[in-house]
C-alpha cells in the first residue's frame, strides 16, 4: 500500500505547500500552516453511491429550467422556532447543509437540540449524533428543554462511517452532527479536527445530503479570532453559515446568518438564555432598550437594519482622562478602526480627545456592521466628553466621512417608522433628498456636517 502523501495547508485560505511555512505566501497570514494528508480515493461504500433516485441530487440528470415545476423545488420545513426560521430564509430546506458556529457555551448544542425536538414533535424523524457528549447527557438536556418522543434518535459517535450507516438504517429526515470538528473519517488518518479531516467530513456530509434529500445540521467550533475552526473551504461547501454571537454570560444571544443559498444573508435573530433553554425575543428593540437610562450623558439610540429587520440599539460611550502617549480606544460591538476614525474626525471639530481614553459599547451584545451608526457613536462620545445628556426622544442616524460631512443612510423611512413605533418623536439625520417627507408624528432635523449635528444636539 502506498504511503500517504503529506503536505501543509493554510487554515485561512487553503494554500498548499510541500513544506511548513511560517507565513502564507498567498494570504500573508502567520502561523496558519498545519500538516495534512492526501485524501483517499472514494469507494463504492461512500456517500457518492448512496441514492440515484432523488431529483436534482448529486447524481441527478440535467433538467431544462423551463420544464421544471413547483414539485422539483423542495418545500421548506418549519422548525417551530421563528427566529431560526428567519435566519434560514423561511425554514429548513430538505437536502441542505447548515453550519452553526459560535464560542463555547453560547448555546449551539442547545439550539440544535431544541430544533430537533420541535421537528420530531411535528412527526419528522431526527437523528442527533453527538461526538462531545454521551447519550445520557443529551437526554437530560432534552428533558429540560421539552418533551422528547420516539422520533428523536440519539447516537454518541464520532466515526463518520458509523453515523452514516446508522442514518441508512433509521432513515431520518434530519441529521444533526455535533460537531464537525470531533467527527472523523478513520481511513483518512490524522486526528479529528485537523484540516484534512474537517474538509473530508464536511464534503461527505454535503454529498450525503444532496444524494438523499435529507437536511443536515452541523455544529462548528470557532477560533480565538471568532472564525470557524478548520479550513476556509468548510464555509464554502455548506449551504448556510450561521454565527451565534455573544458568550456564556449575557442573557441575550444573537444569531446572525452570514451565508445562505436559499435566502437573504445578514438576517439577525435574538434569543434569551433561560433555565428552559433559548427563548425567542419577539420584540428585540424593546428588549434592548428596556433598561436605558434617560438622564445620563454618553448614551444615544440609533437604528440599524440587519437583513429585513430593523433594530433600535443603544450606543454608550465613556470618555475618561488618559495618560499622554498611551490613550486607549476600546470598542465593543463596533469596529475598532471605525471608532479611531471617528475620534480623529471629532478632534478636527474642536472636541479634544487626544489625551482621553474612549470606550464605546453597544448594549445587549449586538455587533453593528453598518456605517449608519457613525453619527450616534460620535454623539455618544461628545455627550460623555461634555457631560451633557442627549434628550431621550432623539434618534440619531448618519454616516460620517473623513472631512466631517454626513452621508445619507439606506432605508431611512423603515428606520424612522420603527423608532416612531417605540415612542421616539425626534430624529437627527443627514440632509434627505428633495421632496422627501418625514413620517407623520416624527420631527426630523437635518444636518450636513458633524459640527451642525453636534450643535443641534447640544
Amino acid at each position: 500500500m502506498a504511503k500517504p502523501k503529506v503536505h501543509y495547508e493554510c487554515t485561512q485560505c487553503g494554500y498548499r505547500s510541500s513544506k511548513w511555512l511560517g507565513r502564507c505566501s498567498d494570504c500573508s497570514e502567520w502561523n496558519t500552516f498545519v500538516e495534512s494528508r492526501e485524501e483517499p480515493a472514494v469507494d463504492a461504500r461512500s456517500p457518492r453511491a448512496i441514492s440515484k433516485r432523488v431529483p436534482g441530487g448529486a447524481t441527478g440528470k440535467p433538467i431544462p429550467i423551463t420544464q421544471m415545476t413547483d414539485e422539483d423545488v423542495a418545500k421548506r420545513w418549519d422548525t417551530g422556532i421563528g427566529e431560526f426560521d428567519r435566519i434560514l430564509g423561511g425554514g429548513l430546506v430538505p437536502g441542505s447543509v447548515t453550519l452553526v458556529g459560535g464560542s463555547p457555551g453560547v448555546g449551539k448544542s442547545t439550539l440544535l437540540l431544541q430544533v430537533a425536538l420541535s421537528l420530531s414533535s411535528q412527526g419528522r424523524r431526527v437523528l442527533y449524533a453527538s461526538g462531545e457528549e454521551s447519550t445520557g447527557q443529551v437526554r437530560d438536556r432534552a428533558h429540560r428543554l421539552g418533551k422528547p418522543n420516539d422520533r428523536l434518535l440519539l447516537q454518541a459517535e464520532t466515526d463518520l462511517k458509523r453515523i452514516l450507516q446508522a442514518a441508512d438504517e433509521v432513515q431520518p429526515q434530519v441529521l444533526v452532527v455535533d460537531s464537525v470538528q470531533t467527527t472523523f473519517a478513520p481511513e483518512l488518518g490524522g486526528t479529528p479536527g485537523n484540516v484534512s479531516q474537517v474538509r473530508e467530513v464536511a464534503a461527505r456530509l454535503v454529498l450525503y445530503a444532496k444524494a438523499t434529500g435529507r437536511a443536515v445540521l452541523l455544529v462548528g467550533h470557532v477560533t480565538k479570532g471568532g472564525q470557524l475552526a478548520g479550513p476556509k473551504t468548510l464555509e464554502h461547501v455548506v449551504d448556510t453559515v450561521i454565527y451565534f454571537e455573544g458568550d456564556a454570560n449575557p442573557p441575550y444571544r444573537v444569531l446572525r446568518g452570514v451565508k445562505n443559498r436559499f435566502g437573504a444573508t445578514g438576517e439577525l435573530g435574538l434569543f434569551e438564555m433561560t433555565g428552559e433553554g433559548l427563548r425567542e425575543v419577539s420584540e428585540p428593540s424593546a428588549a434592548l432598550l428596556q433598561d436605558r437610562p434617560s438622564d445620563r450623558p454618553g448614551t444615544v439610540v440609533t437604528s440599524c437594519v440587519e437583513g429585513s429587520r430593523t433594530l433600535l440599539l443603544e450606543i454608550q460611550a465613556l470618555v475618561a482622562p488618559g495618560f499622554p502617549g498611551s490613550t486607549r480606544r476600546t470598542a465593543l460591538g463596533v469596529d475598532g478602526g471605525r471608532l479611531a476614525m471617528l475620534v480623529a474626525v471629532l478632534g478636527k471639530t474642536d472636541y479634544v480627545l487626544h489625551d482621553k481614553d474612549v470606550f464605546v459599547n453597544v448594549v445587549g451584545g449586538v455587533r453593528v456592521s453598518e456605517t449608519s451608526a457613525d453619527l450616534a457613536v460620535a454623539a455618544a462620545i461628545t455627550s460623555s466628553l461634555l457631560e451633557r445628556p442627549v434628550a431621550p426622544e432623539w434618534l440619531v442616524l448618519g454616516e460620517v466621512g473623513l472631512t466631517g460631512e454626513l452621508r445619507s443612510v439606506p432605508r431611512l423611512d423603515q428606520r424612522l417608522n420603527e423608532a416612531l413605533r417605540h415612542g421616539f418623536k425626534r430624529a437627527l439625520i443627514p440632509r434627505p433628498p428633495e421632496r422627501w417627507k418625514s413620517p407623520r408624528g416624527m420631527k426630523c432635523e437635518a444636518a450636513g456636517s458633524l459640527e451642525e449635528a453636534m450643535e443641534t444636539l447640544f
